[in-house]
């Protein structure tokens, strides 16, 4: 088992090479995996597997990265829900799991710190994401399990589904109503995410890519790229440019780290990026896969959060925070946080 403690860099790929957690020790903003953005990350517990990989969008963080050697542990039915990420990332909330917390706030992380992995299973499953029961999470997981072994294979999704023992259940109907995806949805959801990598990270041709994706067709494979990305795989290769640093991403960044309590108008942002607001809008949409009012609301409930956990009053913080009254911060929060910021305040123990 190997355990490192660093500042990683501002949207520097890092490559997973075995199965791993991140601890997020502290900062805050947002992390990319596998192409997707993910927000508010302050004392999580994220679980990655081969072949996936992190960017910090931030320069702020410091993370504990534990690799963990023992690769039989995770052929375990129970374990597999941590690493095999379906619709969202593998995580645990340390601030909801006591246990998890206590674990890994050890100040030396000796060799049996892989049963962190059972402990964060079992808040995996108290969590119950799918609000499926444990024999149903098996299918899922099973059907996952295919698809990241068969995705190249020109399968269709009833080809998919012949090969998983479904004891007694309906996959195809079971995955539909648990998850809110169909099979052939997170088959193609699959591919895609291998080309993205292959274009992202390689220097193969698109018509050698398609071709190990089980695409027939490079043409049809670049109409399904674009019609999913709203790029070409061309265009998408010179954006994404993982081998230079992000000038653009880091620069919006500390904007809104700096203004955020202060600023809330896309006028602002555009003005000091020297761009239109359309341009501005657009760009972090390709760049961020997000909207700009979406990061400037994230960096306010991620700055209130902050605040709760130290302390501070509702009154406060929403004068703080530039609302004309609490009750306004209060809806604001509520309405982008799912709980109420009193509730939110109760429910965390003390850091």
């Amino acid at each position: 088992m190997n355990v490192e403690k660093f500042s990683p860099e501002i949207n520097k790929v890092y490559f997973i090479e075995s199965h791993t957690l991140i601890h997020i020790l502290s900062g805050k903003g947002s992390i990319q995996v596998d192409f997707e953005n993910y927000f508010d990350w302050q004392e999580k517990a994220i679980f990655l597997e081969k072949g996936q990989y992190i960017k910090f969008l931030s320069d702020n963080f410091i993370v504990r990265k534990i690799e963990f050697s023992n690769e039989t542990k995770f052929y375990s039915d129970n374990v597999r829900v941590l690493f095999k990420h379906l619709i969202s990332l593998g995580y645990i909330d340390l601030m909801e799991c006591e246990e998890c917390y206590e674990f890994l706030s050890k100040s030396v992380i000796t060799e049996d710190s892989s049963n962190i992995i059972d402990v964060s299973s079992k808040q995996w499953y108290w969590q119950n994401p799918f609000k499926a029961n444990k024999e149903e999470y098996q299918i899922i997981f099973d059907t996952k399990d295919i698809i990241d072994t068969e995705y190249a294979h020109h399968l269709t999704s009833a080809d998919l589904v012949s090969l998983i023992n479904d004891r007694g259940y309906n996959a195809q109907t079971l995955i539909k109503d648990k998850i809110g995806m169909s099979v052939k949805h997170l088959l193609s959801a699959k591919r895609l995410k291998e080309g993205k990598k292959e274009i992202a990270f390689t220097d193969k041709n698109i018509q050698e890519i398609s071709y190990d994706l089980g695409f027939k067709d490079d043409a049809y494979f670049n109409r399904v790229f674009k019609n999913s990305t709203g790029q070409t795989p061309k265009q998408f290769r010179e954006n994404f440019d993982y081998k230079n640093k992000d000038l653009f991403t880091q620069n919006i960044i500390e904007l809104l780290q700096e203004y955020h309590t202060k600023e809330r108008s896309l006028e602002f942002y555009a003005n000091k990026m020297n761009t239109s607001i359309k341009t501005l809008s657009e760009k972090v949409q390709l760049k961020m896969n997000t909207s700009l009012g979406k990061l400037i609301r994230l960096e306010l409930i991620n700055t209130a959060k902050l605040m709760l956990i130290e302390g501070e009053s509702i009154t406060s913080i929403s004068s703080r925070l530039g609302f004309e009254e609490p009750n306004h911060f209060s809806r604001f929060f509520k309405h982008y946080s799912g709980v109420t910021p009193s509730d939110f305040k109760s429910k965390k123990y003390t850091l």
